[in-house]
């Protein structure tokens, strides 16, 4: 493994870890050179995933992309990294665990909001309004109304 300091390729790795499902491997590392320390993820590539978008269009599934999205509906809400790549993780592993290859973008878009619903109310109403293409206020009057009957119960 390079060193992304000073590029040296002599490291050793001082710490490793699973996540909780078994899907990655953390390992800290040091560089033998320098001294720096720096973290690298080991995970199962799934590049035979294709997701059916929309438009009819087809692309490759993009773990990043998902995580993104998360990360930008929970933007400066009290969420961590490590929630943001759990449900992330989450998500893959649902679809590696269905029996077809090819998912409609509007299976990751659901996951993702039932998952964001349980952890932080407004990175939900966020993700949903771009997910769910909100034209007005009445769309987010809607959900919030939903949130608040579902709660009550």
């Amino acid at each position: 493994m390079k060193c992304p300091f000073c590029q040296c390729q002599e490291t050793k790795v001082v710490d490793k870890r699973e996540t909780e499902e078994f899907l990655v491997t953390r390992r800290r590392r040091e560089c033998l050179k320098c001294g720096k320390r720096f973290t690298t993820y080991e995970r199962v590539e799934m590049s035979n995933i294709l997701i059916l978008k929309k438009d009819n269009r087809r692309e490759q599934f993009d773990k990043e992309k998902v995580k993104k999205g998360i990360m930008r509906a929970c933007e400066k809400r009290k969420v961590s990294m490590s929630e943001i790549e759990e449900i992330s993780d989450y998500i893959e592993q649902r679809l590696k665990n269905m029996k077809t290859t090819e998912i409609k973008s509007k299976v990751i878009g659901e996951l993702i909001m039932r998952k964001l619903k349980k952890l932080d109310k407004v990175a939900y109403i966020r993700f949903a309004s771009v997910y769910k293409d909100f034209e007005d206020i009445d769309n987010f009057k809607e959900v919030i109304e939903n949130l608040r009957t579902k709660n009550k119960k």
